[in-house]
């Protein structure tokens, strides 16, 4: 249903999953949007940066072992979080469509995934987390990272909004009805941070 409408820019709201889209007529080309994430200066081993994945990474690290094979899917052009989790003893491959494009490591399934500021970009969200749940093994994890969005009236000037390649916005209970949908347990440790487990065996979904 239509939310809100600021500038040119539309935005429905689901009424299920209470996310809140743009419409596709506003989205970026795939040009468009490459060229901003070509001025993102996230720079590999930057202090800063590094507290900001580790928000994510803590949690996440605290429910696996070392060893385990993990995905960082749409990493960016450094894959930093997947530095720290191989630094942590992890087994790590990453993807991303427009900076690590091989489609070599969805070839496979892991025992966790990460997803840090993705899935706000997702054209397609339902498709990519049904493709999430066929990389993650029985029992695995999936790590997200993204800014919840909590506060209707505060929308329009709300800074995640303002950037040009965020289409998707979810609340914590957009994430609850994805993680039931597929037969995942919810888990939000910290703020703009959840993890989601799929369940062991079949017969958990």
């Amino acid at each position: 249903m239509d939310f809100e409408t600021v500038g040119t820019h539309h935005y429905q709201r689901c009424p299920l999953c209470e996310a809140t889209v743009m419409a596709e007529s506003c989205r970026l080309s795939e040009a468009e949007e490459k060229a901003i994430y070509d001025y993102h200066e996230n720079e590999s081993g930057d202090p800063g940066y590094r507290r900001f994945l580790s928000k994510l990474a803590e949690p996440l690290l605290e429910r696996l072992e070392p060893g385990l094979c993990g995905l960082d899917f749409g990493c960016g052009p450094g894959p930093e979080l997947a530095g720290m989790l191989r630094d942590a003893g992890m087994d790590m491959r990453v993807y991303d469509p427009f900076f690590h494009p091989s489609t070599q490591a969805l070839r496979h399934q892991y025992d966790f995934l990460t997803c840090t500021e993705v899935i706000e970009h997702l054209h397609k969200p339902a498709a990519v987390f049904r493709q999430l749940d066929g990389l993650l093994k029985p029992g695995g994890w999936l790590g997200i990272m993204t800014c919840f969005q909590t506060d209707d009236a505060r929308f329009a000037n709300w800074h995640y909004r303002r950037d040009p390649t965020h289409v998707v916005f979810y609340r914590e209970q957009t994430l609850a009805v994805i993680a039931g949908q597929l037969g995942w347990e919810l888990i939000v440790p910290r703020k703009d941070v959840a993890l989601m487990r799929k369940p062991a065996t079949a017969e958990g979904r």
